[in-house]
């Protein structure tokens, strides 16, 4: 987002907050057509809205984030790569009972920068078929902070033993169903026998289902949101009886920092995590710096949980296309700086030379994406962070399915990249 635009959103905000509706969906309009958008005048007055709407009465913006789209349908806002992951208004509708504002809110929603590379093709072909003996099961959590449905891959042969359990977050206007089908962690949870449990956010929650991890409120392990997929993951895990020590978590955009946030706030919980696309934990605060740090990076935002470390060290493994205009590529080597200090200085400036610590290789899928993985090791030798970089990828799943939206098959096989690491870290015995 160039300063102009941002400057103009500021502004936008600013009048919504006064009630002046119509001039902010006005500014908005000459905004997303492209033109320099002259400031409104500061003393403007009702007779001067002549054309739009005035509302009287007191308003009380919920600053839950920067998009909240008129319509709450999973396919509304497709137009939009990997759900573009923008947060939203939560709660209640920002400004109720207004037809302006549902104007308003659909173009703060495709306020987003250029169109992506990669956009689903609706409408999407029905599941793929579950294999014999295997199920996909519906449930739901309630906890004091709310209640979340959610879909549970149970492999065959699954009798009660200890399996690993795999919590897959999704990207905003994404479901259960869309995200397994994209990522195909089913088929691989199958083949490695493994559960799969995949929250689903609320629309009520979040117009465009994107988990709030640009809200403080839903950045803390005893509140919120958090404690909604933490609640959830313990107790499929003790109703499956999961492995303990093998419990990990994952996720796409708004979902791959939510990721950041479950693994930094429950380490004891999560034995490792996956991010593509994603953002360091509590990068952002309110809706300008969710702006910022999606745009510039949350290091260029200027908050990124600086000085925040996990209590214990959580091995995660990143993803991330270095052509991504819906969250800055810097966000993944921010991820690394934030969950592993000690590879901060290469993640920060790759190329400081040859370094003991750190494997470089880099590949390329045939017909598809070049990519360089980076690997940071622990003082004891085991590769603690794993960093994905993919060539010419946008903001997508990388190696995922058609089947679903917001997925890139010409990279290198997330999924399968996430689960190796994922069982080649389980947690310490203590646990």
């Amino acid at each position: 987002m160039n300063a102009q635009r941002h400057s103009d959103l500021l502004e936008a905000t600013r009048l919504t907050r006064s009630g002046r509706l119509g001039e902010a969906t006005e500014l908005i309009q000459r905004t997303l057509g492209g033109r320099a958008a002259p400031r409104p005048a500061a003393q403007a007055s009702p007779q001067d809205n002549a054309g739009g709407t005035v509302i009287e009465g007191s308003f009380r913006v919920i600053d839950s984030g920067p998009f909240a789209p008129a319509s709450t349908a999973p396919d509304a806002d497709r137009d939009a790569a990997g759900g573009r992951d923008a947060p939203e208004t939560v709660g209640e509708p920002l400004f109720p009972s207004s037809r302006l504002a549902a104007v308003l809110r659909e173009k703060l929603a495709r306020f987003r920068g250029p169109a992506p590379v990669f956009e689903p093709t609706l409408p999407q072909p029905a599941p793929e078929a579950i294999p014999e003996g295997a199920r996909f099961i519906a449930g739901s959590y309630s906890n004091p902070a709310g209640t979340r449905s959610y879909k549970l891959y149970v492999p065959s042969g699954h009798e009660g033993q200890p399996l690993p359990l795999i919590v897959m977050l999704h990207g905003c206007t994404q479901s259960p169903d869309d995200f397994a089908a994209g990522t195909r962690m089913n088929k691989l949870a199958e083949q490695e026998s493994c559960l799969v449990l995949y929250p689903a956010q609320s629309s009520a929650a979040n117009c465009s289902k994107c988990w709030n991890w640009f809200n403080p409120a839903d950045q803390h392990a005893d509140q919120g949101e958090p404690s909604l997929i933490a609640g959830m993951t313990r107790d499929v895990a003790a109703r499956y009886q999961a492995d303990p020590r093998r419990i990990y978590v994952a996720g796409l955009s708004a979902g791959g920092a939510m990721a950041t946030t479950m693994a930094m706030t429950h380490p004891d919980l999560y034995a490792a995590a996956g991010v593509h696309s994603g953002l360091p934990h509590a990068a952002a605060h309110d809706l300008p710096s969710a702006f910022a740090a999606m745009q510039q990076g949350a290091s260029g935002a200027g908050h990124a949980g600086k000085g925040r470390a996990p209590a214990c060290p959580v091995p995660i493994i990143v993803f991330h296309g270095d052509q991504d205009t819906t969250v800055h590529p810097g966000n993944g080597d921010q991820v690394i700086v934030q969950f592993a200090p000690t590879a901060s200085r290469h993640a920060a400036q790759p190329k400081t030379g040859a370094n003991p610590d750190v494997n470089v290789e880099r590949g390329q899928v045939p017909n598809g994406h070049a990519y360089t993985r980076t690997l940071y090791h622990h003082p004891s030798g085991s590769p603690h962070v794993e960093q994905w970089t993919i060539h010419g990828a946008g903001h997508a799943w990388s190696g995922g399915s058609a089947r679903g939206s917001y997925t890139d098959p010409r990279g290198p096989d997330a999924s399968k990249e996430m689960l190796r690491f994922f069982l080649a870290h389980p947690a310490g015995p203590s646990r």
